[in-house]
């Protein structure tokens, strides 16, 4: 078989996005944030990138494609040269007359003829505005005018009158009375609205809906118009002060003849600058290149240009996922091309695939984490700790401590009295073959007997005490602090199912809180202070529920106490009191008292936490570990697993 590989570029199909790669990929974010929706919308914008697979682009990738497509439109074509077309074709109206007035005219009559052309101004709109009354002599060049004038009156008028492209394309006199008298109706609506009345816009839909096809309401009419102004604005905008002007003033040319259109032509453009943002709707484009436009072309352009503006205000305006979904792919092929519809659609897929595996539900139209979600992330924390400790070899010792009651081991001994039957076959055999050599039968007598060796386990109350105050958040200590008590309550719901384990974050005061509560636990809730004193009390309250098996305390930190309790109240000074540390080490003995082992993990080496700590494990005897945030989970889960086994035999 013959396999080929090729560079990425883009076409190639990407494999389906799973829930548990995106709930993976969002598992930081989630504990960083506190915040499923800011979590939501960091994925959406920056995207995500699968452990296998391609990288999912997001939103921000979408906008950086328009922006290009954008650029090379106004990197490849020359604005002005619509302009440009028009003076040329204006030139050769003239040209074609007085070559055909020389060719075909003699004496006298030729004299009369030239003079009369030549008072027609030199300037574009001079040219437009007096040609209109001029005698032509020749019918190409006055056939020549005339298609000039038709393109661009339905220029002028197609942002008005878009669904009347035939009378556009050959106006007579009726098209332009009945394009004034429908201006005049619109006008006359507009303000109504404006004076607080209601228009009857059912009337105006049933002479005029061949004019706004798709409105169903004056807004839809006012949206449609404000697209097609908006874009004739930009064009306008975006031509040299020059061209703008020569341009305007040719377009007031067009319609010398109607003077009453042209008043209700100015009228509406006032309404609709009072009831839309045109100005917010509309910009300058700043053109580089050289490709030549005429104006039909031009128009068409800039309404792409106002399309591009529109799709990347509404990317940008995503805020949640469920805004995904008013974003149309067709618009989005069309503007930005076949992958970034395809990225898109993929982004639009996440939702609906983390509520069909169970990770997100609907609570009064918010989505939240489920159960199964956050035993997830636990897991993820988990996982990411032991495939630390596989890749560095951490705590990779053997430990030779052997129970009996517990999980079996790969090793084997002799039996002895009291120990389980769990009979080691191929050991035993091989014992009574060492005895008697080899041969049949095999005879065994009770000194033959082997058994497997097993692991003790005692069940263990465990409280996590998580420092929450405002330097745990600043250091970017908070995650990690976070991530090893989830990956805890995972160990011990898949390997310790007997055990139990409590959280308690403490900051001026201390709280409990459930693993489930952990993933979305943001530090606005806290307020300054490190009070160990009220993490420890709680703490011990928590674990006389336990009458048996061991005890212990899990303490991470990054600084010395700065509040204990007096009464119900948190009393707080930095520098610490010696009050504070009396109070707090009191707390210490009583936990020594009972049996509850502290073992603290520090995240910084400063003096006083140092000597804080020295103290602390003189009075109960746990242990004290420096330990930095990436290591965190590792020193926290080893020591863990270590404290579940004693030497038994």
């Amino acid at each position: 078989m013959l396999f080929r590989y090729s560079r990425w570029d883009g076409t190639q199909s990407l494999p389906d996005l799973s829930a548990d790669d995106v709930l993976d990929d969002m598992a930081d974010d989630i504990l960083g944030y506190g915040d499923l929706r800011s979590a939501l919308q960091r994925l959406m914008n920056q995207g995500l990138k699968p452990p296998q697979g391609e990288r999912t682009p997001g939103l921000r990738d979408l906008l950086e494609k328009l922006r290009q497509r954008r650029q090379e439109r106004m990197r490849d074509h020359d604005l002005g040269s619509a302009v440009d077309d028009i003076v040329k074709k204006l030139e050769q109206v003239v040209r074609t007359e007085r070559q055909a007035i020389d060719d075909r005219l003699q004496g006298r009559d030729r004299e009369r003829r030239r003079q009369a052309l030549d008072q027609i101004p030199p300037d574009a709109a001079g040219r437009l505005r007096e040609l209109q009354g001029y005698d032509f002599f020749d019918a190409d060049a006055e056939q020549q005018f005339d298609d000039l004038l038709n393109s661009l009156r339905q220029q002028m008028m197609q942002p008005f009158m878009q669904g009347m492209q035939n009378a556009l394309q050959n106006m007579t006199p009726e098209d332009l009375r009945r394009m004034r008298e429908m201006i005049q109706d619109l006008n006359r609506m507009l303000a109504q609205r404006a004076n607080g009345e209601e228009p009857d816009f059912d009337a105006f839909k049933q002479k005029w809906g061949d004019v706004f096809p798709g409105a169903e309401s004056l807004d839809d009419v006012l949206e449609q118009l404000g697209q097609r102004m908006a874009a004739m604005q930009s064009l306008m905008q975006s031509l040299s002060p020059g061209q703008r002007e020569q341009l305007d003033e040719m377009m007031r040319s067009l319609f010398l003849k109607d003077e009453r259109l042209e008043a209700a032509m100015r009228q509406l453009g006032m309404h609709l600058s009072e009831l839309l943002p045109l100005d917010e709707m509309s910009r300058r484009y700043p053109f580089e290149g050289d490709r030549e436009l005429n104006l039909q072309e031009a128009m068409r352009l800039m309404e792409e240009l106002q399309k591009m503006d529109a799709l990347e205000r509404e990317l940008k305006g995503v805020r949640k996922l469920e805004d995904l979904d008013t974003i149309d792919p067709a618009a989005v092929e069309q503007l930005a091309g076949e992958q970034a519809r395809r990225d898109l659609e993929r982004l639009q897929e996440i939702a609906r695939k983390l509520e069909e595996a169970g990770y997100l539900e609907r609570e009064g139209g918010e989505l939240k984490l489920t159960a199964r979600a956050i035993r997830k992330i636990a897991d993820k924390a988990l996982r990411d700790i032991f495939a630390r400790l596989k890749r560095d070899r951490f705590g990779g010792h053997a430990l030779q401590r052997r129970g009996a009651g517990g999980d079996q081991t790969d090793e084997s001994k002799r039996y002895e009295f009291g120990d389980p039957f769990l009979l080691d076959l191929h050991d035993t055999v091989m014992n009574a073959i060492d005895r008697n050599g080899p041969g049949t039968p095999v005879r065994l007598t009770p000194d033959d007997f082997s058994v497997v060796r097993t692991e003790l386990r005692t069940q263990a109350a465990t409280v996590v005490m998580l420092d929450m105050s405002r330097s745990m958040l600043n250091n970017g200590y908070f995650l990690p602090a976070k991530k090893v008590a989830l990956a805890l309550s995972a160990l011990i719901r898949g390997q310790f199912p007997r055990d139990a384990l409590y959280i308690v974050g403490f900051s001026l005061y201390a709280r409990e809180f459930t693993a489930a509560q952990l993933p979305t636990l943001s530090w606005s809730e806290w307020n300054m202070g490190t009070n160990m004193h009220a993490g420890f009390m709680l703490s011990r309250k928590l674990l006389a529920r336990h009458t048996g098996g061991n005890k212990q305390i899990l303490m991470v930190t990054d600084g010395e106490p700065t509040a204990h309790m007096e009464g119900d109240e948190a009393d707080f000074s930095y520098p610490p009191t010696r009050r504070t540390i009396e109070e707090t080490l009191k707390e210490v003995q009583r936990c020594t008292r009972e049996r509850i082992t502290i073992n603290t993990f520090m995240l910084e080496r400063s003096s006083w936490l140092m000597s804080f700590v020295e103290q602390m494990t003189q009075i109960n005897r746990g242990r004290a570990f420096y330990a930095t945030p990436d290591r965190l989970g590792e020193y926290l889960v080893v020591d863990y697993v270590s404290a579940r086994r004693r030497p038994v035999r």
